[in-house]
């Protein structure tokens, strides 16, 4: 392609809406540009890069034996109605009618719709099993927009659904699309880390996300470094040593705290450690107000709270303060357990039982109580884990510290089991010729997504640094002056001879400065940079590879053979 007629309006300046640098380098490399929040378009550029991510996963998935369809975006509401996920979903999903009335969403995910197709297709265990995958636009109203593309309205995903006769045979074909995920994302030349997940919305039983690791990554996960444990934070057991008081219950005892609502404040206050105070925190879930208590020093993981109720994020919230003063009497700050378990549920985490004379609100502005106990005090239902994994926990395998670290979920694998097939009624006739339900996987990998993660791991200042397995161009040629007969008879029989030898070619033969096309070439990202200059004449060229700096160089003669070099180097064939 020629770079003098190639739309690509890169931006010298960083864009303000942009917060971090994948966002900032597709937009200041021309890849995309936003239509309104969270909705994007790809320009010649990123879309190149987008395909190429797409045939790896298309690759991939055929040689894992998938098969790819393409069903529509637009799916009535009766199939979401049958599996109940119309009323679970909630406000992320995009709904409409048609002038009939009819009611539709744009499809966030398309286990419905799959199983819809295929319990009306498929009737015997002789047709399983099947994995049936396709790559299309999915729509969710975000209520947060950010990141460019990794949390956006519209993005652009594969999703693939596994139907077998057995348990057996689900998570057989659960092993086959984990190995051929570490295949995509290895040759996207991703650092990933593959974690235990939480199913959520999607429900079923074990579920796996492949994270790549990010420092801007909106997913925490935690990970031991002396075996294979590793799950994203919302999933994680929180496993602590407990620093546990061994003398006698003491007697409960009013003290005065002047307007100290938080842990901190209570904690410079009373000159006392986190350890020692029980957090009481007010919820409400659904219609229901819940109290909440968990040692002073830890967090609620509220996606636990969340599956404890079995129901999705929009529905918690926390209690606002007209009901914190119903429930406790008192401003917020103050709530604590003793005395309110007649108006609310007392939820509690299974540390508490075992501290001794710890602190809680007194459900009296400006007071607190020391010297509480469980059991004594107050009861209520216990729960085995409610808090939020952090650095220094104990592995749930080991026994070994955790580590945390960021990632940007890129992919998951989910063990559906008979949860979709049930709710829609899809069976088949087993060797006996009775009727089952399928057994179900579904597998998603976030193809937009990707491609932002692929940026975060790959950048400088300067720009974009594309692995060659996935960069919109493999090398550019660039004529130091286009003014040079001899530069651009040399640039141009380089750029006929790469492209006749299947190697992709960009060459910038626009009338701008040295120093204009450089920057735009680093901006971009392309791996591999010929610069034909004032050597033309000797058939001397430079020969530059954007992800080390380095540059050589060499006879004009050597430019194949030195990029095939570099494709072997990396995995790639020419």
């Amino acid at each position: 392609m020629r770079m003098s007629r190639m739309y690509m309006p890169t931006l010298r300046e960083v864009p303000s809406e942009a917060e971090i640098p994948s966002h900032q380098l597709l937009l200041r490399a021309g890849m995309i540009r936003k239509l309104v929040s969270g909705v994007y378009s790809f320009l010649p550029l990123g879309y190149r890069v987008m395909r190429k991510i797409e045939q790896i996963v298309r690759e991939e998935m055929d040689a894992a034996g998938a098969q790819e369809v393409l069903m529509s975006a637009i799916q009535p509401a009766e199939i979401w109605q049958e599996s109940r996920r119309w009323y679970e979903f909630g406000p992320e999903m995009f709904r409409l009618k048609d002038r009939h009335g009819r009611e539709f969403c744009l499809g966030p995910t398309h286990e419905e719709y799959f199983t819809d197709l295929i319990r009306d297709e498929v009737k015997s265990y002789k047709q399983l099993p099947l994995n049936i995958y396709q790559i299309q636009t999915k729509y969710r109203d975000e209520k947060r927009p950010r990141f460019g593309l990794m949390r956006s309205r519209e993005f652009l995903m594969k999703d693939a659904y596994s139907f077998d006769k057995d348990e057996e045979g689900m998570r057989e074909s659960y092993k086959i699309m984990w190995k051929a995920y570490e295949k995509i994302f290895t040759r996207c030349g991703l650092k990933f880390k593959v974690v235990e997940g939480d199913s959520g919305a999607m429900g079923g039983s074990d579920s796996h996300e492949f994270m790549a690791m990010s420092d801007v990554g909106e997913s925490q996960m935690a990970y031991c470094e002396k075996c294979d444990y590793a799950a994203t934070d919302e999933k994680a057991k929180c496993i602590y040593n407990l620093n546990i008081d061994e003398d006698a219950e003491l007697e409960t005892e009013k003290i005065y705290t002047p307007n100290v609502k938080t842990i901190e404040q209570l904690v410079k206050f009373l000159n006392v450690p986190a350890d020692k105070f029980v957090k009481t925190l007010i919820y409400k879930i659904k219609d229901e107000i819940v109290a909440v208590l968990v040692p002073g020093n830890r967090e609620v993981n509220e996606v636990k709270l969340c599956n404890l109720f079995g129901v999705r994020d929009h529905e918690l919230e926390m209690a606002n303060e007209e009901i914190v003063k119903e429930v406790t009497g008192a401003e917020v700050g103050f709530a604590g357990p003793i005395g309110i378990s007649e108006k609310v549920k007392l939820i509690v985490d299974s540390r508490i039982t075992q501290m001794k004379n710890f602190i809680v609100g007194a459900n009296e502005t400006d007071y607190h109580i020391k010297n509480v106990n469980y059991g004594r005090d107050f009861e209520g239902q216990v729960v085995e884990d409610l808090l939020l994994v952090e650095e220094g926990d104990l592995c749930p395998k080991c026994g070994e510290p955790l580590k945390i670290a960021r990632g940007i979920e890129v992919g998951n694998i989910f063990q559906l089991g008979t949860k979709y097939s049930e709710s829609l009624n899809a069976t088949f006739l087993d060797e006996n010729g009775k009727e089952k339900y399928f057994f179900m996987g579904s597998y998603g990998v976030g193809i937009s997504r990707t491609m932002a993660a692929i940026i975060e791991q790959n950048y400088d200042e300067k720009g974009i640094i594309w692995p060659l397995s996935v960069a919109p161009y493999h090398v550019i040629i660039t004529i130091v002056s286009t003014k040079k007969e001899e530069q651009v008879n040399l640039g141009e029989k380089l750029y006929k001879e790469l492209m006749d030898k299947g190697i992709e070619v960009l060459l910038d033969d626009r009338n701008e400065r040295p120093g204009v096309k450089f920057n735009d070439a680093d901006l971009i990202g392309i791996p591999i940079r010929i610069t034909v200059g004032r050597k033309a004449s000797e058939n001397i060229v430079e020969f530059v590879l954007r992800a080390t700096g380095e540059k050589v160089e060499i006879s004009s003669d050597e430019v194949y053979e030195r990029i095939k070099a570099e494709f072997e180097k990396q995995g790639l064939k020419l």
